[in-house]
């Protein structure tokens, strides 16, 4: 994975649509086809008046998951504790919420405007603990760019 590469991608997407929601689903296919172990790419919102993050564009199989509860799950967790989060064995969260048997691990990072959480990305992967720093930064820098959209 070249970080820079990928970010320099980013930017071209970020410069060439117009529509949030198609620039979301833009950076979820460029992060699917770039990363070999990211399986599943997407993107919740958070849903003030429902108080809950809403399934916004993703790029990967349909989930069920379409409406997340603050504090449910680790999409949720990262919605109130405005952190990353790196889970390298799902099987070992308690409050883990499948969206597929196939997903062995997760990455969730907070998309924050002036410190305000109001989405994340979601990231599913098919391998076991593939996630590095360098998950960590592609994915924090990323988010830092996307806030601007919100």
């Amino acid at each position: 994975m070249l970080l820079d590469n990928i970010l320099n991608k980013a930017d071209d997407i970020l410069a060439s649509f117009t529509e949030r929601d198609e620039i979301l689903l833009e950076v979820c296919k460029l992060l699917k086809e770039e990363v070999q172990y990211y399986d599943w790419v997407g993107f919740y919102l958070f849903d003030q008046a429902g108080n809950c993050l809403k399934l916004g564009p993703y790029e990967g199989k349909p989930t069920e998951h379409t409406e997340i509860p603050l504090g449910k799950g680790v999409c949720g967790q990262v919605a109130e504790s405005k952190k990353t989060m790196v889970v390298q064995d799902v099987s070992k969260i308690g409050s883990y919420i499948a969206c597929s048997l196939e997903v062995q691990s997760e990455i969730v990072v907070p998309v924050l405007k002036d410190n305000v959480f109001v989405a994340e990305i979601d990231i599913d992967s098919h391998a076991y603990a593939p996630f590095s720093n360098q998950d960590v930064m592609l994915l924090e820098s990323l988010c830092k760019k996307i806030a601007s959209l919100f």
